[in-house]
């Protein structure tokens, strides 16, 4: 039982009628779409059209959105007038481009993270969102899609644990290699794993602690236990200074162990000056399968709140919201380009400080 001062703000409802927001998928390389369309057709919005190249990722997108309409080009979702935005989870160093060509057609866009690979994509985006006044919307689904993250972010603003002063961030994840695609190993085109996975614990970061840069104090990346991937990294972590004072640290990996009932148990730790937060957002490991589970101690007690179907996912409402609107409630486009660009500084540091090596000796 959540106490009232505790409960979750009221979960969000439609904000607009059927075929009132209509969105097509532009890129299906990632299985992050499915989450995506869902959580925008929750919300609300009408997905019409579909385009993709590869008839096998087509056919298994159809099962789960039989009605939408298989288009061959690109272009003709660009001239659909009625489309008001695209969706796409494109192979992550090809999301930039797709995005210009998006905004330069008069369309928002919403792209799986990261959202880019490099400083110069990030150099021309902000130069294309300046001239087209579009927006380039990232899903940090890691806070944006587990609600025990958006009820952190409530009792945060609500001033339950003061100031927050430092978060830290553990990311595993299961690599099931035999399953992933070629591109998932070629680190021009996943832009390495702090600037893969390490973007959603920048996101997080800033949006927890309030600041709204930060530099790089370290940074490592390697691959401990895939030598036949010379590529991959499958181990990162990284540590940041805000600009307000608070400080970071992440752990990002591929070392989920087949024994986990869950792809990875992720965890997120904030602490305040009148309190902590810890979220077990997918699950209670050892006790509870039962995901969004949020630990909260303050100056008075601990609480244990289980919020999962408690809370909802607002961004979604909001982004449609800020759409139609051209406001900025959902997340501004500062923050979307500063946290994944923070990722890629991290990236960079831990490229120059310790190049990725075949680790082959046991």
């Amino acid at each position: 039982m959540i106490p009232d001062f505790l409960a979750p703000d009221p979960k969000p409802t439609k904000v607009v009628k059927p075929g009132e927001f209509q969105f097509a998928v532009a890129a299906l390389a990632h299985d992050h779409i499915y989450g995506m369309c869902e959580a925008l057709i929750e919300a609300g919005a009408t997905l019409t059209h579909l385009f993709d190249t590869d008839e096998t990722k087509i056919a298994k997108f159809l099962k789960r959105f039989p009605d939408v309409q298989v288009v061959e080009h690109l272009e003709t979702l660009l001239e659909n007038d009625a489309l008001q935005l695209i969706a796409a989870a494109a192979i992550p160093n090809e999301r930039a481009a797709l995005g210009i060509r998006v905004m330069q057609a008069s369309k928002d866009y919403f792209t799986d993270k990261t959202p880019f690979t490099t400083l110069e994509q990030l150099r021309e985006l902000k130069k294309v969102t300046a001239q087209t006044s579009r927006k380039y919307m990232v899903y940090y689904s890691e806070r944006l899609h587990v609600e025990s993250a958006m009820y952190a972010g409530q009792l945060i603003e609500r001033g339950v644990i003061g100031r927050v002063v430092q978060v830290m961030g553990l990311g595993p994840h299961r690599i099931r290699a035999h399953k992933r695609p070629d591109w998932f190993f070629v680190k021009e085109q996943y832009g390495g794993i702090l600037c893969d996975i390490g973007s959603h614990q920048m996101e997080q970061f800033l949006t927890y602690s309030g600041a709204k840069d930060a530099q790089v104090l370290n940074a490592r990346v390697d691959n401990f236990n895939h030598h036949q991937y010379p590529e991959l990294e499958d181990f990162g972590e990284a540590s940041f200074q805000g600009d307000n004072g608070a400080s970071s640290y992440f752990r990002v990996d591929w070392f989920t162990p087949d024994g986990l009932s869950n792809w990875g148990d992720g965890r997120m730790f904030i602490l305040g000056t009148e309190g902590y937060i810890e979220l077990r957002k997918y699950m209670d490991v050892g006790r509870d399968t039962t995901p969004d589970n949020v630990y909260l101690v303050n100056g008075e007690r601990e609480y244990h709140l289980q919020v999962a179907g408690k809370v909802g996912y607002a961004f979604f409402h909001q982004l449609i919201h800020d759409c139609l609107h051209r406001t900025e409630t959902a997340m501004t486009q500062e923050h979307i380009f500063k946290a994944t660009e923070l990722a890629i500084k991290a990236q960079l540091m831990a490229d120059a400080r310790a190049p990725l090596r075949n680790n082959t000796t046991s």
